[in-house]
């Protein structure tokens, strides 16, 4: 792994942040540690980092309220939430602001890792990609390398997987886009929570993709969707 990976980690419980901040610097994840969501912002602010670790329930600022604003700064840097509840709503909440993953308290530091590892490796092979990066969708272009979409004077960031899951809907331009292929592409799994994740982020795509009423991205039962342009 890069050696110049940097994480935040934004846990309200010292003991457990302190540890999991311990255990990722032995890993040689250079990790700085906020212990509520106002310090996490701030430090965001200030510094640059590869890939965020949000406690959700923290004090002064909740974990989806920094990764609102942490958005607004920079929509491509990815996000785990940390979550002490397994509520779906919670979980969904998490994946419409752009979360990369979730996890569920109690949790072991090796799943961590391995869940920090799959998301840079996907990040860092999208930055790297030499498949095509420029898309014209009616009278959208598409810009997957700096995941920018624009319609005449408007631009919008997207998000990592926003993009990826736009890229592949592209790249299969008025066919059927396999939901299992999608899931496994972008997300490793076809698990519940991820399905509904994917759910969510379609239906971003197409409030994105409103100012052309020829674009249409439809449900096809049981098997996918389709970019219709």
């Amino acid at each position: 792994m890069d050696k110049n990976v940097k994480i935040m980690l934004a846990e309200d419980d010292e003991n457990l942040g302190t540890l999991l901040r311990e255990y990722l610097l032995a890993k040689g994840l250079k990790t700085d540690l906020f212990v509520n969501g106002e310090l996490a912002l701030e430090g965001f602010k200030k510094g640059k980092y590869d890939l965020c670790i949000l406690d959700v329930m923290m004090p002064k600022m909740d974990g989806f309220s920094v990764a609102r604003e942490m958005r607004k700064l920079n929509a491509h840097v990815p996000f785990i939430f940390l979550t002490a509840k397994s509520l779906k709503d919670d979980v969904i909440e998490g994946f419409s602001v752009g979360a990369d993953d979730y996890m569920t308290k109690p949790f072991s530091m090796e799943e961590l890792l391995f869940r920090i590892k799959a998301i840079l490796r996907r990040t860092n092979s999208n930055q790297v990609s030499e498949t095509n990066e420029k898309y014209t969708i009616g009278d959208y272009e598409f810009d997957s390398q700096k995941q920018l979409l624009k319609i005449k004077d408007k631009e919008q960031k997207l998000t990592t997987k926003e993009s990826d899951l736009l890229k592949l809907l592209c790249n299969n331009m008025n066919n059927i886009l396999e939901r299992n292929f999608a899931l496994k592409t972008i997300w490793q799994e076809d698990s519940y929570f991820n399905a509904r994740s994917m759910d969510v982020y379609i239906t971003k795509l197409r409030k994105y993709l409103k100012e052309d009423s020829s674009i249409q991205i439809l449900n096809i039962h049981g098997k996918g969707y389709k970019l219709i342009v």
